[in-house]
């Protein structure tokens, strides 16, 4: 499974190259909500629930006829709420997130995406208890990997006036957690973005 993202990658670029069809390129920025979560097995009866972040940044899109390619560089905060023992403990992630999504467009500006996305850290604070259950906030940055990678599910609806609606999922792949004590952990995120097209080359 960890093997998808590049191969989608590598069909991606390969078709980008192989194509002979009249292309036009699209710049633009989007921003939306996140509803984050981390998918994890539970060590010490603790409970995973989501939370709500953002994300915003830009993206590029290059058009042939039916398909098209899109690679995006996003900033985006993440991680979830963990219910120990009933006290709610914030993780909270920042990534640099650059997904590379296949569109295929089904009628007008209708289309379905898909494609891998390569998240970097940026930083991470986490809620910890101290032996009298007092909560404080901590840098948990080191028990973190650098980087992970997800798959990304998705549609969309481009608008008039330069307007784009999209409504992600993405599916983590790899673990997080740095720490081999540490159960095994992947990000899981749902997004909608608002997007507003600043610049296009081509019809």
């Amino acid at each position: 499974m960890k093997k998808l993202p590049l191969l989608i990658a590598l069909c991606l670029f390969g078709f980008i190259i192989g194509s002979h069809a009249q292309v036009s390129a699209r710049l633009g920025v989007k921003a939306g909500p996140n509803f984050a979560n981390v998918d994890a097995k539970s060590s010490f009866g603790e409970k995973y629930n989501s939370r709500t972040g953002f994300h915003a940044g830009a993206f590029a899109t290059f058009k042939f006829t039916k398909l098209a390619v899109q690679p995006e560089l996003i900033f985006s905060k993440q991680g979830s709420t963990i219910d120990f023992n009933g006290e709610d403990l914030d993780r909270n992630y920042s990534y640099f997130n650059i997904p590379v999504m296949l569109k295929l467009y089904l009628l007008g500006g209708l289309n379905l995406q898909v494609g891998p996305q390569f998240g970097f850290l940026a930083s991470a604070k986490g809620d910890v208890l101290d032996g009298l259950g007092n909560k404080s906030e901590e840098d948990i940055k080191d028990e973190l990997k650098g980087s992970e990678i997800s798959l990304g599910l998705g549609a969309g609806w481009d608008l008039p006036f330069g307007l784009t609606v999209d409504a992600r999922y993405n599916l983590g792949l790899s673990d997080i957690n740095d720490n081999e004590a540490s159960p095994e952990a992947k990000n899981q995120v749902f997004q909608v973005s608002i997007g507003y097209r600043l610049i296009q080359l081509g019809k």
